[in-house]
């Protein structure tokens, strides 16, 4: 995905800011906001660190888990149709519909 970055196996969503004409980092996946701004790759990298351990050291001084916890469960909400193509899909492969949204989301996601 073109706007996810990796600062230190942790990824965060790069967007361009126009209200500051810079671009802003976030961090997903963390059980607070951790953002950063920059107006260069290389310097958004640096302040990404900075923000980064500056959350993870408030957390573990305070004895907060830094890290949201996903139990992989989900519901989603399609249109008649698109439930209906699915379960189509998942039938001529010969899986269940719940492996086959995973398959796809693993695919989207670019996970497997």
């Amino acid at each position: 995905m073109n706007n996810l970055m990796n600062i230190n196996g942790h990824q965060a969503v790069i967007q361009y800011d126009p209200e500051t004409e810079m671009l802003r980092g976030e961090f997903i996946g963390l059980n607070g906001g951790a953002d950063f701004y920059a107006d260069n790759v290389a310097d958004l990298q640096k302040e990404g660190l900075i923000s980064l351990q500056t959350f993870l050291d408030v957390c573990k001084e305070q004895g907060i888990e830094p890290y949201k916890h996903y139990s992989g469960r989900f519901n989603v909400r399609v249109s008649p149709q698109v439930h209906a193509a699915a379960a189509a899909a998942a039938a001529a492969s010969n899986i269940s519909l719940n492996e086959w949204v995973g398959r796809t989301l693993d695919r989207a996601a670019q996970i497997g």
